[in-house]
């Protein structure tokens, strides 16, 4: 009887399996530089050469890039997938923010209600220093502050949903579809009314994920999403409004309208 013995996996695949994982779960952020090759040797208790065998695989697959001087970092995932020529089209058309946000709301609704059920401590405590980052800034009515801290919250949440798909393609969508959500996010935190309704609404859902609460979370998500689509068409009439009246005053530039 022929016998085919298991071979044990090889060192340098286990260091690119190691890392390719970090990545896959999001602990390997893209476009983040790693470690020096002496420290990473170090902490994955391995020769020198044996790493760079692993590394280079994973140059290989794309995963990792390096750059002279630079040393070698997580590669742009996701962002070359969403770089087609139709999403560049959905992109530079502002209609299609309604789209996107009601997209956003069934995606965050159900990564709120997976997060009240898998969060770790550790999860956890990122969403409770999220809300006393939104907190704090709130309280310091700095917009800006405000708006990256409301990001944070999210980024949080995808993560403690434990769901890899999910935190990867909203990963890889941050970077588009999202400028004119952003902006006119923005916007939102400079309205003293919206931003009392949308730190009240970023409480509740971290109140209900720590609370781990799947029901009141997916509604928590629900309604903020539902809130922030219909402040967003609300300021984008408003300003296209105030275009028009602007338009009309000026014979559109293209008049001869006295004062």
């Amino acid at each position: 009887m022929t016998e085919f013995p298991i071979r044990p996996e090889r060192a340098a695949e286990a260091v690119a399996r190691h890392i390719e994982t970090l990545i896959l779960e999001g602990s390997l952020a893209p476009d983040e530089g790693l470690l020096p090759e002496r420290d990473l040797a170090q902490r994955l208790n391995v020769s020198r050469p044996t790493l760079r065998d692993g590394l280079k695989m994973l140059q290989d697959r794309g995963l990792l890039v390096g750059e002279k001087g630079r040393g070698l970092r997580v590669a742009p995932l996701g962002q070359a997938a969403f770089t087609d020529p139709l999403i560049a089209l959905l992109a530079d058309h502002p209609e299609v923010e309604d789209d996107y946000l009601d997209f956003r709301d069934v995606v965050e609704s159900h990564a709120a209600g997976l997060a009240a059920q898998r969060a770790t401590e550790l999860d956890r405590d990122r969403i409770a220093a999220a809300l006393e980052a939104i907190e704090a800034a709130h309280a310091a009515a700095t917009p800006a502050d405000e708006a990256e801290a409301d990001a944070a919250l999210h980024q949080a949440i995808y993560e403690a949903s434990h769901n890899l798909v999910l935190l990867q393609i909203m990963r890889a969508l941050s970077g588009n579809l999202r400028s004119n959500v952003a902006r006119n996010r923005g916007r939102m935190f400079t309205l003293p009314q919206m931003r009392d309704r949308l730190r009240d609404q970023h409480r509740a859902i971290g109140a209900a994920i720590l609370d781990r609460d799947p029901d009141a979370a997916r509604a928590a998500a629900h309604d903020h999403l539902g809130y922030v689509r219909q402040a967003s068409r609300d300021i984008a009439e408003a300003e296209a409004q105030l275009e028009t009246a602007r338009r009309r005053q000026s014979g559109g530039g293209l008049g001869q309208r006295r004062p």
